[in-house]
């Protein structure tokens, strides 16, 4: 049936990157829902041309709506299915990256590595199953979000419940040079540290001041040091606002913070450091107060037995597609990996077309990826199948 497989997808670069522009050329900033709408209603599409495969909308709040695809197999049993997962947003807004450009052998444009390069590969592998005749007996539900690069404030929760169950998950994430397949990723936090003081004239009431953006500088200088990368722990305030003038001894300022951690030991460890170190802010500037607000947005993808298990089960599938099949060191970024592995479920990433530039405008893939890497999903899935008797 390998060999069915490979004869399905002969030839289909050029309609998978048909696909990929018409998603690519539909802005999907998280923040523009309107276009996240139009591509969700492109893959809706796509997908709903398979035969076998439910399609169902969530409709979201605030972002575009999300999607959830399962075939039949699925359905009639959701426990024990494999779970792929995407994301439609991409991080450009209207009118700073647009535009699907072919460059030879590779394809250029927002989103065409993160993520609609994946989402693509994945559709063409569900359509190989379904002309070998394999798609309805295998369970696989695709769970596709629309606010992953905010951090997936909708779509955490919503992948926990739609893929509650499932025996292993696939993230099709941009592909890593020399396809190296992902295990394990930091987790993510952010914080906002929020100083007040006292206003004053700088001339002529200087001392009767309380300068909040000193306080803000104390507690950025405690933050910046808590970055340790020997435990891969990492602190940065990339935001700072406040004051009016030069003239005017500042009564507020505020600033943002990133940090990234391995375990949720030590992302709980870094929170109360912030805190500390705002305290200490506010003692070492008399008539200030520096507050903080954290929160830990992305568990880690910690690397357990189980998902170097299922690494090395998809890895094989790649090498006999031609790909590369090596690991992936940790990665700094977070995704929704996180959100699967939270709830137990063993999990990899990183599995979309190869390619670089992600998150600038540089974004690009390699167009002979596409096909090897939905063949070595199409056959992940046959052999879960013959797994399953």
């Amino acid at each position: 049936m390998i060999q069915g497989l490979r004869q399905a997808l002969a030839g289909r670069t050029e309609p998978m990157l048909a696909l990929l522009e018409r998603l690519v050329n539909l802005n999907s900033f998280t923040d523009n829902p309107r276009g996240g709408d139009a591509v969700g209603e492109v893959l809706a599409n796509e997908l709903s041309t398979i035969p076998g495969l439910c399609v169902r909308r969530i409709a979201s709040a605030r972002f575009a709506a999300h999607w959830v695809v399962e075939s039949e197999a699925a359905k009639a049993s959701p426990a024990g299915h494999v779970a792929l997962v995407g994301h439609l947003d991409t991080v450009f807004p209207p009118g700073v990256f647009e535009g699907f450009r072919r460059d030879g052998d590779l394809a250029r444009g927002p989103g065409v590595l993160d993520m609609k390069g994946g989402l693509v590969v994945a559709i063409e592998a569900l359509r190989a199953l379904e002309k070998v005749g394999a798609l309805s007996a295998i369970p696989v539900r695709f769970a596709i979000v629309s606010d992953e690069e905010v951090g997936s404030p909708e779509g955490r929760p919503l992948l926990q419940r739609e893929l509650a169950g499932a025996a292993c998950a696939l993230v099709f994430e941009a592909g890593r040079e020399e396809d190296r397949i992902i295990t394990a990723r930091r987790g993510t936090g952010g914080a906002t540290a929020r100083a007040t003081g006292k206003a004053a004239h700088a001339g002529n009431a200087h001392q009767h001041g309380a300068n909040a953006i000193w306080a803000l500088a104390r507690f950025i200088d405690w933050a910046q040091r808590l970055t340790d990368y020997s435990r891969g722990v990492t602190v940065n305030v990339g935001k700072v606002s406040g004051g009016h003038g030069r003239n005017t001894v500042p009564d507020a300022a505020e600033a943002g913070v990133d940090f990234r951690f391995v375990t949720t030991a030590d992302g709980e460890e870094i929170m109360a450091a912030l805190s500390a170190a705002a305290h200490e802010a506010s003692v070492e500037v008399p008539g200030t107060a520096v507050h903080v607000d954290c929160e830990l947005a992305r568990a880690p993808l910690v690397r357990t037995e189980a998902s170097v298990a299922l690494y090395r089960e998809y890895a094989a599938c790649a090498r006999a597609a031609g790909l590369g099949d090596g690991e992936a060191p940790l990665i700094g970024g977070g995704s929704d990996a996180s959100s699967t592995a939270e709830i137990g479920i063993p999990s990899i990433d990183g599995l979309g077309p190869r390619g670089s530039g992600f998150h600038t405008k540089d974004e690009l893939i390699e167009v002979k990826t596409l096909v090897p890497k939905a063949e070595a999903l199409a056959a992940f899935l046959l052999g879960r199948r013959a797994a399953a008797g």
